[in-house]
């Protein structure tokens, strides 16, 4: 809890963004990193600052919330009930009770379990199964909800107790709305077990709705969701709420960004109930928001374990015949054959053409194929989903070890793991004790019983988020998630770094086109920022030729430029995107950007040394603007808004063409932030800057996610390439900079989705990990393809046979399409829509047969759907 000083309770209630840069970070961030949460303003200055007084308001919430803790501490274990909330987005997609990186079902069955032994009454189903069939069934289909109905809010009731009546009014019509009801009540989705309460977090309410999502800034949550949330505080009266998963909308719903007051969505929904927050250990930017603007308590929970993704099917034989070629004399006779049975093998799994045909002098091909080959058996890939309340295994942690020294540049064998384990060997004693302490702590079950003390209402000790195999200093699990000291960003290190990847991207370009770009769209994400000291912020820096300043106390206090002679290029002109996240816990480094961006603009420099200034400068004399407001270079959302709901459009369907969703990114996405570090809408600016964009970039920061793993990458990074195609009426290559490992490499989109093909969704070792773990797994494989589907939508760039060997995977396989139906009949019938879809939508074009097949196999999984399938009987 906190006064406020750097600004007056006056600015702070009228502003759409709340805490001001300064405040919010001297307020907010720097507690967080001693385990600070749920901050509150409780007064500050006024008249002008010349005086300090309470809000009063704000004063009772703060109150309320301390009482709310005693009362939880004090009230016998057999008497707490407490509510769970899991997530269904998006509705009607088997997606009820999926997380990022989690097995929820499996861990919660493993939470109530150690709430029963603690002495909590919660009545515990007897397996997996059973708590999953309890939720997801029960009588669903007789209210046609996606999960069991537990409870009902009349129409009544709300008229009567929703003080923001109005405004849901407002957005979404009369109550009780259509979401979530049969036209008189307002369903409550869940299950009770005992004095525990599982829920189902109702959907935002877009979905489907193209002009909302074109639109909407976010005006108020649905009468579903309002609803839900005061049933758990009033109704069912929990003492405590766990959100079980990364990540719900509950914290993304309109208000303050930082520093909530009474008119913000979220304070008002989660009301004084205590909130504890089970997220995910690499996730601390969205993380930070939900502890800022939820006041939410976060308990971290492991990532899944990572393995090399190795080689199946043709592949296995193509590698086979590659060593076989290396092994042989050029002289050898035969050389000519294996040449030409290599390339058919090639050929058979889509890494060559049979045209031309090879001979013995193919050498360039083969060892071109040979390095492919390299890289998708070591390339790093997740192994299923992580259990709460199920420490990793002796494999597992042998992968997460492995894992832990390549990200140290060392590779590790069985023999020097067990070594290291014991405190022996020959590795510098400096990794053998991070690998020593990483074995301990991986056996250990530290989240659940950070869980049981969290609902004691005890304290948690703070921990940095990240990647186990980047910052190992995560472990133990099971504590509350912090970021990086914002004024430090970005490091010295990360400006070393930032430079070098800046110019690998420079490289690629210049080798791919002849030429270095003028103009480059960059897309920035809090998450990779504060993973990697602000290693991204710091390759924009490094494009436009810039660096961070400091002031006398090591703080960051803005940006002056480098000397053309020393950076020894041309300033490129950057166009940086900003998520609604980045916006939010980084605005010192937002503010730096933007004066890099003018700095450079103002600059007494040449136009072939600066395409800054050259492009700036044009722009002000067409338009008769200042050169300020034409250097603006630095975009996000309006305040309070989040995302570019480019990936909601996809994910509904409901999109006639690639220019709505283009349409949608700049609606969205238009907002400017300048030296003042407030937005002003500019999207006649956004537009003529996209229009002279070369190429998007964006870095790949977590072994964990893929640009096909979520939704967020082409929503950011494929909406601009779908901007910038519009803007410029041709299309401009998109580039990825995977960092998970090594220096670094720089692909193009196409190269980066061919990959995650091969190494995940096609790869056995990733699918039947994923569908170890039942309807969570099909829904992973379900987003996969549609985030595929995405990038071809957003960039056109996903190569046809993608679709060819997803559809012969997991739909035209019947045994597999079963399987999949049996587990999660809505995700494996989304499976086959979304390959029809990407037919429809000319982004392959199979040939007669496996488009039938395709088409009967979709009426098969549908059908299945409907219930009137006899695959349960047999």
């Amino acid at each position: 809890a906190h006064a406020l000083e750097f600004q007056t309770l006056q600015e702070w209630r009228s502003g759409g963004r709340g805490l001001s840069p300064v405040e919010a970070t001297m307020m907010v961030a720097i507690p967080e990193i001693d385990g600070a949460t749920g901050p509150m303003v409780y007064g500050g200055r006024t008249n002008g600052g010349r005086s300090m007084q309470s809000d009063a308001e704000r004063a009772g919430r703060l109150a309320d919330r301390i009482g709310r803790l005693v009362s939880l501490r004090k009230t016998p274990i057999r008497d707490r009930k407490v509510a769970v909330v899991l997530y269904g987005f998006p509705p009607n997609a088997g997606a009820v009770g999926t997380a990022a990186h989690l097995g929820v079902f499996e861990s919660l069955h493993n939470t109530l379990n150690a709430m029963a032994a603690e002495g909590y009454d919660v009545d515990v189903p007897d397996t997996v199964d059973d708590l999953r069939r309890v939720i997801l069934k029960g009588n669903a289909e007789v209210h046609g909800q996606q999960a069991n109905v537990a409870a009902r809010v009349t129409a009544d009731e709300i008229v009567a107790r929703d003080p923001y009546l109005s405004e849901v009014e407002a957005a979404w019509g009369p109550v009780p709305g259509k979401h979530q009801t049969d036209g008189r009540d307002v369903f409550v989705l869940g299950a009770h077990f005992g004095k525990v309460f599982v829920g189902v977090q109702p959907a935002f309410g877009y979905e489907g709705d193209p002009m909302r999502l074109l639109f909407e800034q976010g005006f108020a949550p649905t009468h579903a969701f309002a609803a839900f949330y005061r049933w758990l505080r009033q109704d069912y009266a929990a003492d405590a709420v766990i959100h079980f998963g990364t990540h719900g909308a509950l914290e993304f719903m309109p208000g303050k960004q930082a520093g909530m007051s009474g008119a913000c969505w979220p304070d008002r929904l989660i009301g004084d109930l205590p909130n504890y927050y089970l997220y995910a250990a690499n996730n601390p930017s969205e993380g930070m928001i939900a502890k800022r603007r939820s006041a939410a308590t976060l308990i971290s929970y492991l990532t899944p374990p990572v393995a090399h993704a190795g080689l199946y099917k043709g592949l296995a034989e193509l590698k086979t015949s590659l060593d076989r070629w290396r092994q042989m004399e050029a002289e050898d006779a035969t050389r000519g054959d294996l040449a030409q049975l290599i390339q058919t093998q090639a050929a058979a799994v889509d890494l060559a053409d049979l045209d031309p045909l090879w001979d013995a002098t193919a050498h360039d091909q083969v060892a071109g194929l040979s390095a492919k080959i390299v890289e998708l058996e070591y390339t790093l890939i997740p192994h299923g989903l992580h259990v709460i309340g199920a420490p990793a295994g002796s494999e597992e942690r042998r992968d997460y070890l492995r894992a832990i020294g390549e990200g140290q540049g060392v590779a590790l064998d069985d023999a020097a793991i067990a070594a290291a384990c014991a405190g022996k060997g020959d590795l510098a004693p400096e990794l053998r004790a991070i690998l020593q302490r990483a074995d301990q702590l991986l056996s250990e079950d530290t989240e659940t019983p950070a869980l049981i003390a969290a609902l004691d209402g005890r304290f948690i000790p703070p921990a940095p988020g990240g990647d186990l195999i980047r910052t190992p200093d995560i472990l133990p699990t099971g504590r509350n998630l912090h970021g990086f000291d914002p004024f430090r960003l970005p490091s010295a290190f990360a400006m070393q770094d930032g430079a070098k990847q800046a110019g690998k991207l420079l490289e690629r370009h210049l080798a791919d086109s002849g030429a270095l770009p003028e103009t480059v769209a960059l897309v920035l994400w809090g998450t990779d920022n504060l993973k990697t000291e602000g290693g991204p912020i710091a390759q924009a820096l490094s494009l436009m030729g810039a660096t961070p300043r400091f002031d006398s106390y090591g703080r960051l206090a803005g940006a002056d430029l480098v000397p053309l002679d020393q950076l020894n290029r041309p300033r490129i002109d950057v166009v940086m995107t900003l998520s609604g996240i980045f916006r939010d816990l980084l605005p010192l480094q937002t503010r730096m950007l933007a004066e890099a961006a003018f700095k450079a603009a103002i600059a007494e420099e040449p136009d072939a040394q600066n395409f800054i200034a050259k492009h700036a400068r044009a722009y002000a004399a067409l338009h008769d603007v200042s050169l300020e407001e034409a250097a603006l270079r630095v975009f996000s959302n309006a305040d309070g808004a989040y995302g570019s709901n480019v990936n909601l459009l996809i994910d509904s369907g409901a999109w006639a063409d690639e220019d709505e969703l283009a349409d949608t990114f700049t609606t969205r996405k238009c907002f400017a932030y300048g030296l003042n570090g407030k937005p002003v809408r500019q999207e006649g600016l956004l537009q003529s800057t996209l229009a002279g964009v070369e190429l998007a970039y964006q870095n790949l920061e977590s072994v964990e996610l893929g640009v096909t793993t979520v939704d967020h990458y082409f929503d950011t990074l494929g909406g601009i390439g779908r901007a910038v195609k519009k803007a410029r009426g041709d299309a401009i290559p998109v580039y990825i900079g995977d960092q998970t490992a090594g220096e670094g490499k720089v692909r193009t989109l196409s190269e980066q989705v061919d990959l995650e093909a091969r190494t995940r969704v096609l790869n056995p070792k990733w699918y039947e990990a994923m569908l170890e773990h039942g309807h969570e797994g099909v829904r992973h494989i379900e987003a996969h393809v549609t985030n595929t589907m995405g990038w071809s939508a957003t960039t056109g760039q996903v190569q046809p046979w993608v679709y060819q060997r997803i559809s012969e995977t997991f739909v035209l396989d019947e045994e597999m399409r079963r399987r999949l139906a049996t587990l999660n009949p809505r995700a494996s019938a989304k499976v086959a829509n979304r390959l029809l879809e990407a037919h429809e939508r000319n982004y392959w074009a199979p040939d007669d047969a496996t488009l039938e097949a395709l088409r009967q196999a979709g009426d098969e999984l549908e059908d299945h759907v409907e219930g009137v399938s006899n695959w349960a009987a047999e």
